[in-house]
């Protein structure tokens, strides 16, 4: 299942939506069973319903065709909202988890390269996350040196503390792309991550939500970023130091993972910060992240002051 986060010019109202080819059925619109509860608005909250939610709906979405009444939408006449638009705690990020993009870090500030031994964790504020297609605010007055970091993102489906390594991925609900947009400067003055991770709408997630039995291997997907259409980072998840599996395992010990969670994990190679000279993004640039299987975010920067 391809779940999505749609509003339209008759409603804008922000509502869960399911992908099917080109057309996207708006879910609330969906017919009910007699005795049954109404269909949730929102992709969070379906997510915390559980299993036996997702295969109700599942049901409905296999005998439902597409048809002009409104349940259905062409994909090209919705807007895209995050499909969680206002995640429920901070983002889980992972630093430094491909180990070309260590290196090219710890070149880039003269420092001597290392492979970390167990994952980097980090986070964003919920106010990062904005959607697929939204412009990016650029406050030069805050920062000059704004870098893209293309990375697949997990949505977690199932609470857990504690988690093996070897039943991580059945708390997984499923996976979208995220764009781990980071002020370089504001990262190197304040000897920490969050400040320079969490600038408002810093976050760009989506454009949509697969489920974790539809997508398939996390670790064996191609994942790429263009800045006005130049190609600036192209790698593949297998890649990882640590998997996704590892990462829950990790992150959940003594610390519940709940539903709805987000976890980043992490950028591979070819960030502004790691060229010679560095490069940062400019108003006006457009910045696509593309994940095999999920599809391509297309954010441009626009600035504010």
């Amino acid at each position: 299942m391809r779940y999505v986060t749609l509003s339209t010019d008759a409603d804008p109202t922000p509502r869960l939506g399911v992908v099917h080819g080109d057309q996207v059925a708006d879910v609330r619109s969906l017919p009910v069973a007699p005795g049954t509860d109404p269909w949730p608005s929102a992709l969070l909250d379906f997510i915390r319903q559980g299993p036996a939610a997702w295969r109700r709906l599942a049901d409905r979405l296999a005998r439902e065709l597409p048809r002009g009444d409104g349940t259905w939408h062409r994909a090209d006449e919705i807007r895209w909202h995050a499909p969680i638009p206002r995640v429920p705690k901070n983002i889980f990020c992972l630093g430094l988890n491909y180990a070309s993009h260590a290196m090219e870090s710890a070149q880039a500030r003269g420092r001597e390269p290392k492979i970390p031994q167990i994952p980097v964790f980090f986070t964003k504020a919920p106010t990062t996350v904005s959607g697929p297609f939204d412009e990016i605010p650029w406050d030069r007055g805050v920062t000059q040196q704004v870098d893209w970091e293309a990375e697949l993102g997990v949505i977690i489906g199932a609470s857990g503390r504690n988690i093996p390594r070897a039943r991580a991925r059945e708390h997984v609900f499923g996976y979208t792309a995220v764009n781990d947009l980071t002020a370089r400067d504001l990262q190197q003055q304040h000897l920490q991550w969050f400040k320079g991770k969490s600038l408002d709408g810093f976050c760009p997630m989506g454009p949509l939500v697969v489920t974790a039995d539809e997508f398939g291997d996390p670790q064996a997907k191609q994942i790429a970023l263009r800045v006005n259409g130049q190609v600036k980072q192209l790698a593949n998840t297998k890649d990882m130091i640590f998997g996704v599996d590892a990462i829950i395992e990790v992150l959940s010990r003594g610390l519940t993972l709940e539903p709805g969670d987000v976890i980043s994990t992490g950028t591979p190679e070819g960030v502004g910060i790691g060229r010679t000279p560095p490069e940062f993004l400019q108003d006006g640039d457009v910045v696509e992240t593309e994940i095999e299987g999920i599809g391509t975010m297309r954010n441009c920067i626009v600035a504010v002051s």
